[in-house]
């Protein structure tokens, strides 16, 4: 029998995730910063599953601190099957089940398909930002089905995976293949984990303040800035909130989407 997430009855906690465990990939900084603090801030349990484990633990001592949850760093690379069974070990461990599984770790390049020697880079950005989320979702939503109280799992995905921009001047093509590839992938797991109440969506940001700025040219930063209808660029915490509200109650209906969350870039031609 499937498992029917209730609908709210009304805006009362609508928008709660206390006390829910969440875990995040590449959750110390940027982008997975921002999701990280927006749970903890709301009373969210936080796993922050990272391969620089030291920079993990000084965020998660931190986000504890503040907000008085749990929150802990786990070694994982996600391009690695074995070291996400571990990590999973370790969460499971620590947190007793899981909520909400936040895919973000990913990686990217600057060279294009024809100097890419060996395809090194090609096969390095696939196995972290598409092999990787598969990985996880093998590993993770085995143990949120098992607690049969349904769940939510979010990708980090990309405007990259519908429109390859800037590609003769800022060339990331497995970048743009992964991403691509990781929303239909998202589409299927939403058929797939449905029955057992696990929602899956993608939220595909634009141009989001984080280190990923120092990739890009200062013609590139003006013209987005410039272009973008919401003429800035996003900061991570409003990613946070995005995560909050889709693994909210408030969130209960949705799944099998793509949310492009960047100020309109989309639809500048």
């Amino acid at each position: 029998m499937a498992f029917i997430t209730p609908a709210i009855e009304s805006m009362d906690g609508a928008f709660s995730v206390k006390g829910q465990n969440v875990v995040i990939t590449g959750g110390y900084r940027g982008i997975g910063l921002g999701i990280a603090t927006a749970y903890a801030q709301s009373g969210a349990n936080v796993a922050l599953l990272a391969r620089n484990v030291q920079k993990a633990e000084s965020v998660a001592e931190d986000l504890a601190s503040r907000y008085g949850v749990a929150c802990f760093a786990v070694p994982c690379d996600v391009s690695d099957l074995s070291s996400v069974e571990a990590a999973k070990e370790i969460v499971l461990d620590k947190l007793g089940s899981i909520d909400v599984l936040v895919n973000n770790a990913g990686v990217a390049t600057t060279t294009s398909i024809l100097e890419d020697d060996g395809l090194t880079e090609w096969r390095r950005v696939i196995d972290t930002d598409l092999n990787g989320v598969a990985n996880m979702v093998h590993v993770f939503a085995k143990p949120m089905i098992d607690a049969g109280k349904g769940g939510s799992i979010i990708n980090i995905s990309s405007i990259g995976g519908q429109r390859v921009s800037d590609a003769l001047t800022h060339a990331n093509p497995p970048y743009y293949a992964a991403k691509a590839g990781l929303d239909n992938f998202m589409r299927y797991l939403a058929i797939e984990l449905g029955s057992y109440g696990i929602r899956v969506n993608n939220i595909a940001p634009g141009p989001f303040h984080s280190e990923l700025d120092a990739q890009m040219s200062p013609e590139m930063l003006e013209n987005a800035t410039k272009n973008m209808p919401m003429h800035r660029f996003g900061e991570t915490i409003e990613l946070g909130a995005h995560c909050i509200f889709l693994t909210s109650p408030a969130g209960a209906h949705i799944t099998g989407t793509v949310q492009v969350h960047d100020g309109g870039l989309m639809q500048v031609v």
